[in-house]
């Protein structure tokens, strides 16, 4: 197997991971107005999947540790397909949210058993580069996510865009088979209690703790962000269609072009140093939104994404060549923080949204920007720099 087909079919893990989680935000508002709800109600639909990812991505790092990876990578997202599927027949708000929650739970053995799959199988000088591959792959699916429904809504509805999601899963689970070879360098837990107990270790490593909140932070404004800026240019007077509000997510593509080259940053500019510039730059991308001018809005969401998308990649990163054992469950336990602020990111600014419009959500984002900034101004210190 040649490191270019690996290359693949990590890709695929990523995209098939994100292709899914992020399918409701195009066209989030218009199931709103189908089933005559307001956007707080709505985003249920959203944070029932973060919360499932949240909920079950630590133990499915300890049970990766344990079982293997490729394995419970392929499993998932074969059964990944029928709520997917599900998704497309349902009529109302609480059989979408179960069926959200149900897709939820099968994520975490894709995303996070991958993530720790580069960690054993690539050199640690290596798997910086793997991890941004991976979230360049990431930044796809999530823009396929969000712009195949809002293609297919005008013509096909919003059900429709499920159905082609379920399809392309397919595709996913036919590259990885064939591509993603069985794990080598895999060392098995001596015991699923040892595996949980190595997990819970890892919150007695501050620098570790720190990076997860990071993460916290990174997917609490992912969500705050993209989900009600769709509502906020549904709504007068901007008045865009499905079909525009999944096109803008074309500004993933740029920080997926630039996730692989993260660790090169880091190595130039020094991981703290290039993150707190990035966050700055992330914040004043962000006031653009504020402003009247579509062109503009897009311009602040290029930004915004490609910083929040190079912060992710430093993260994971982190996390994947920092911890001294047990890296599956560490990777588990940062998801756990990074879900758990997207579902926070989810519903709070919500119901900001419903008080005051976007500029009362947005206030939230730059909020969780400054607690980030200090957060990795404290904590991000490597060994012996005061």
């Amino acid at each position: 197997m040649t490191a270019d087909m690996r290359r693949v079919a990590i890709a695929s893990c990523a995209i098939c991971t994100f292709l899914n989680l992020y399918s409701t935000q195009s066209v989030l508002p218009f199931i709103a107005a189908e089933l005559g709800i307001g956007a707080a109600r709505a985003s249920m639909v959203v944070t029932a999947g973060t919360l499932a990812v949240a909920l079950t991505a630590p133990f499915t790092g300890a049970v990766s540790d344990r079982l293997g990876r490729k394995r419970i990578i392929l499993t998932a997202m074969t059964l990944l397909m029928l709520p997917t599927l599900m998704l497309a027949l349902s009529d109302s708000l609480g059989e979408l949210v179960f069926w959200r929650f149900l897709q939820g739970l099968l994520l975490p053995p894709i995303f996070a058993v991958t993530i720790a799959y580069i960690g054993d199988e690539w050199p640690k000088g290596e798997a910086a580069t793997m991890v941004g591959i991976y979230s360049a792959s990431s930044a796809i699916g999530g823009f396929l996510g969000r712009f195949i429904p809002g293609l297919l809504n005008d013509h096909f509805g919003w059900r429709g865009g499920f159905v082609a999601i379920a399809l392309l899963n397919l595709v996913c689970v036919g590259v990885t088979l064939w591509l993603l070879p069985k794990e080598k360098n895999f060392v098995r837990a001596t015991s699923l209690a040892a595996s949980l107990r190595q997990m819970f270790s890892h919150l007695g490593n501050r620098r570790l703790v720190a990076t997860f909140a990071v993460g916290f932070g990174v997917m609490f404004n992912f969500m705050a962000t993209f989900t009600f800026i769709s509502f906020h240019l549904a709504a007068p007077p901007f008045n865009r269609s499905a079909f525009f509000l999944g096109s803008i997510f074309v500004v993933y593509l740029a920080g997926s072009a630039l996730a692989p080259f993260s660790g090169r940053f880091v190595q130039i500019f020094g991981r703290r140093r290039f993150v707190l510039w990035t966050l700055g730059l992330w914040g004043a991308g962000l006031f653009l939104t504020l402003t009247a001018s579509i062109p503009a809005i897009v311009a602040g969401l290029l930004v915004a994404s490609t910083c929040g998308i190079l912060i992710q990649a430093t993260s994971t990163g982190y996390v994947a060549i920092s911890a001294p054992a047990g890296t599956s469950a560490a990777v588990g336990l940062y998801v756990l923080f990074f879900y758990s602020g997207g579902t926070v990111g989810g519903w709070l600014p919500g119901i900001a949204y419903d008080l005051a419009g976007w500029p009362a959500s947005l206030a939230m984002v730059f909020a969780m920007l400054g607690l980030m900034a200090l957060i990795v101004a404290l904590f991000w210190k490597e060994p012996g720099e005061r």
